[in-house]
């Protein structure tokens, strides 16, 4: 079956890298700012998380006498949080906005989730390649540690794009369920230790986290770039298999309702 799949996605690369360009070129056309508000956001997020947590309450990060730490953490936090939000807010209404497409063109409509993917890949490069740069500048780049963020990703994507590709199937059916996700997202991000530490929380509420699949992989990423450690690979166990899950599940329903979402488009 995967096979099969890589073989549809490699016979129509044309079409998802020409869709790929054009929305990429559609997104910051008649833009003064261009690419540049690919940065502002996320920018502007860990901008404000550092002033109130590292200045107003005057977090600091444990064990760490690194004053640039504490945005190091956020930073690994907030940037590859904003990657799994991107997949999953797309994925959830890509074949939705693509309405009018899937209607007229004949083409594989597992092209789309792909598009989705590469988009969001390509958006996390650019700002994740001045952070880097930003490492490198004052000092902490965390060396050959940062090849373990591939596979760290790659767990990642997967696991988004199989929860985007099973909220997308269904949100054409029920129209309710992008809105509760967005809401659902919020307490999702809060729940996982994107800004503070799991050593603040109480020992009774550390366990809880550990059945979240985000945690582990933002705690991977921040052992990479905050402690220029390789990840504890035995951690990732649980994400991989919830990955490969949703993707095996997402595809299984696409299958079974690719027919009947045509008529509900």
């Amino acid at each position: 079956m995967a096979a099969g799949m890589m073989g549809v996605i490699w016979r129509y690369r044309g079409f998802i890298f020409g869709s790929v360009k054009r929305e990429f070129q559609s997104r910051y056309r008649n833009s003064l700012l261009g690419a540049a508000w690919t940065i502002l956001n996320p920018l502007a997020m860990i901008v404000v998380y550092t002033v109130i947590f590292s200045q107003i309450m005057r977090t600091r990060l444990p064990g760490s006498d690194n004053d640039l730490a504490y945005s190091i953490y956020l930073c690994a936090g907030v940037l590859t949080w904003g990657l799994f939000a991107e997949i999953t807010g797309r994925a959830q209404n890509v074949f939705l906005e693509h309405a009018n497409l899937i209607k007229k063109i004949s083409f594989p409509r597992l092209c789309l989730p792909v598009i989705v993917v590469l988009n969001a890949s390509i958006n996390f490069l650019i700002i994740f390649s001045l952070f880097l740069i930003f490492l490198i500048l004052t000092g902490n780049f965390p060396g050959l540690s940062l090849l373990g963020m591939l596979p760290v990703l790659l767990i990642q994507i997967l696991f988004s794009i199989g929860l985007g590709m099973v909220l997308g199937v269904l949100n054409v059916f029920f129209r309710d369920v992008g809105q509760f996700f967005a809401v659902l997202l919020q307490f999702w991000f809060w729940f996982t230790p994107v800004v503070y530490t799991m050593k603040v929380l109480p020992l009774a509420v550390q366990p809880y986290l550990a059945w979240n699949p985000m945690t582990p992989l933002i705690l991977a990423y921040q052992d990479i770039l905050v402690h220029a450690l390789w990840p504890n690979w035995s951690s990732l166990l649980f994400p991989l298999i919830c990955a490969l899950l949703l993707c095996l599940f997402g595809l299984r329903l696409f299958r079974q309702r690719v027919g009947e979402m045509v008529d509900e488009l």
